[in-house]
């Protein structure tokens, strides 16, 4: 259970951080009175998807299994 939450973890963080720079950059500026203004066209799914991998990942490392005594 350990090498799986490491596992979902690592792959996790590493959607992530490549899904969100990826969305960030699928935007667009323009400016209207003088203020610049962004418009997100950026399909967010595989970010939160990612975020819930690595959540899951974390919640399996930080679950111990109880001594029966």
């Amino acid at each position: 259970m350990k090498v799986l939450g490491i596992i979902l973890l690592l792959i996790g963080l590493i959607g992530t951080i490549l899904f969100g720079v990826q969305a960030m950059n699928n935007s667009e500026a323009f400016n209207f009175l003088g203020i610049d203004i962004a418009v997100s066209s950026a399909n967010w799914t595989p970010v939160i998807i990612s975020g819930i991998l690595a959540l899951i990942g974390v919640v399996i490392l930080s679950v111990r299994k109880r001594k029966v005594a």
